[in-house]
């Protein structure tokens, strides 16, 4: 057996009197990836900050090649060669992808920066990668998948010998999958060793040679991934089996009520000339590779984004939003794609993100707040939505993305909207999580909500949709009957105007 490159060792922490993580021990040996699954709220990311000294780790010991390491920060622990890709980047959006790399370590020449040194060296480190990305390019004009491609190539730059991908492919189409794929293959011919950490089963099993499940703190188990299948995970997971991933489907459409008729937009990128009609009470699915126009088609529907002409009516009155309070006001709610950038607070407590959209619910009399009618209120979303949380006090950037994602969701139903818009809604969640979301789809379905959900799963859009809208390079593909479809027809329909 190889000698491990890390090995965590009896590691525990808590916070007050909730016990987070409680004696992990976990081992990575060199070239190899670890799958690292879980629930929202398991453990997971908790269990990295104190590895990357985010967090102070109450008990336990890390080693590094057999030697015992005590990392004072997350640079510190990039020079020993242990690098962390986050899911929500943190990066600087202004500066250039060289800039982005040799951020703190700026190359000098007579006390200048050394531009054309950067400029060199990141060309070579792309093209040893097989990345087609240009140093001089803005951080800001990349695609979310091409800014987190450049944080990998980064940690390959600081001579990684460890790095941990937390749900890595949550931005990435199918092809950049499997670009990425093959750069973690390429990388673990090198010795190089991942900690994987996904909600996405498929991938797990694809691309992982051991898997370790943390439940409650715990660590349950850490197996080779020949030896272990989709139902043992589930099960050590959640404590209990899945034997169906989806929901049954039981919503009765009505008549037709949303109608979006000849809508394009003002400003890049430009949607043109989308029409459909979507009926009460039913869940309509759009599908589109990244960049196709989903995001910006709920957007427009939202009063985010400008429209140039054409039209959308509900229950046959047209609608004109001028902003997004126009739109909540006639009962619209969007969840959002990128929930750090625009869908929480993150200095705001469980409460105040709940409230926020609704405030006019929570007067009594006006124009006092009520504490009590908005503590409520968040005590209610998170029965509802089983969020994992130690009060409704607690600061929302205290959860872990997926919890936090059921917040941003339940602040949303408190206002009881008809028309909801979600935008990747189950992105970072958990697999029993995401059954929670599922089953709560198709409730308020059955309660005459139209449901609008935007995903990058095919499976998940053949699971809970009634049909399912395709886009492709903005303009509107096709819409076909979820039961009468397949993945490789709405493939081909992705790529009709690529």
């Amino acid at each position: 057996m190889k000698q491990p490159l890390l090995q965590i060792k009896n590691l525990s922490k808590s916070f007050g009197k909730n016990h987070v993580l409680d004696d992990i021990n976990l081992t990575v040996v060199p070239g190899s990836v670890v799958g690292l699954m879980g629930e929202n709220g398991a453990g997971k990311s908790t269990m990295m900050k104190c590895l990357f000294a985010i967090y102070k780790k109450d008990e336990g010991q890390f080693f590094l090649n057999g030697k015992p390491v005590e990392f004072k920060s997350p640079k510190a622990a990039m020079e020993n060669g242990v690098s962390m890709v986050h899911q929500e980047l943190n990066q600087c959006l202004d500066l250039s992808v060289a800039d982005n790399i040799f951020l703190g370590r700026y190359p000098t020449l007579f006390g200048i920066v050394n531009k054309a040194k950067m400029f060199k060296d990141c060309t070579l480190l792309f093209q040893q990668l097989n990345m087609q990305i240009h140093p001089q390019t803005i951080m800001r004009t990349m695609s979310v998948s091409q800014r987190q491609m450049v944080e990998i190539a980064k940690a390959v730059f600081y001579d990684a010998k460890i790095i941990v991908l937390d749900e890595p492919t949550s931005s990435l189409t199918e092809p950049e999958t499997k670009k990425l794929f093959s750069i973690i293959e390429q990388l673990k011919k090198q010795g190089v060793s991942f900690i994987y950490i996904s909600h996405k089963m498929d991938e797990i099993f694809q691309i992982c040679d051991e898997i370790a499940v943390l439940r409650d703190g715990t660590l349950i188990l850490q197996k080779e991934t020949e030896k272990t299948d989709m139902d043992e995970l589930i099960s050590a997971m959640v404590g209990r089996s899945l034997e169906n991933r989806f929901p049954v489907l039981d919503n009765s459409p009505g008549d037709y009520c949303l109608e979006v008729s000849h809508l394009s937009t003002k400003y890049a990128p430009i949607l043109d000339d989308i029409s459909f009609k979507v009926r009460k009470g039913e869940i309509f699915g759009i599908y589109g590779l990244v960049g196709a126009g989903r995001s910006e088609l709920l957007e427009s529907l939202f009063g985010v984004r400008a429209i140039a002409s054409g039209s959308i009516a509900y229950e046959g009155k047209r609608l004109f939003f001028e902003s997004t309070q126009d739109a909540i006001a006639h009962g619209f709610a969007l969840v959002t794609e990128e929930r750090k950038f625009n869908g929480i607070f993150a200095k705001g407590s469980i409460t105040f993100n709940t409230v926020i959209a609704n405030l006019k619910n929570y007067y009594q009399p006006r124009p006092i707040l009520s504490e009590q009618r908005m503590e409520d209120a968040a005590k209610r979303e998170i029965r509802l939505m089983n969020t994992k949380c130690v009060s409704p006090d607690e600061s929302v950037s205290a959860l872990s993305g997926g919890n936090q994602q059921k917040v941003i969701i339940g602040r949303w139903l408190e206002g009881l909207p008809s028309v909801l818009l979600l935008d990747e809604p189950t992105r970072g969640i958990d697999i029993g999580a995401k059954y929670e979301i599922y089953e709560l789809i198709i409730r308020m379905a059955k309660q005459g909500t139209i449901i609008l959900i935007v995903s990058s799963e095919m499976p998940e859009l053949l699971g809970i949709t009634n049909r399912i809208a395709v886009m492709s390079n903005h303009q509107l593909a096709g819409i076909v009957t979820t039961k009468e479809t397949s993945q490789e027809e709405l493939l081909r329909l992705s790529a009709a105007y690529l």
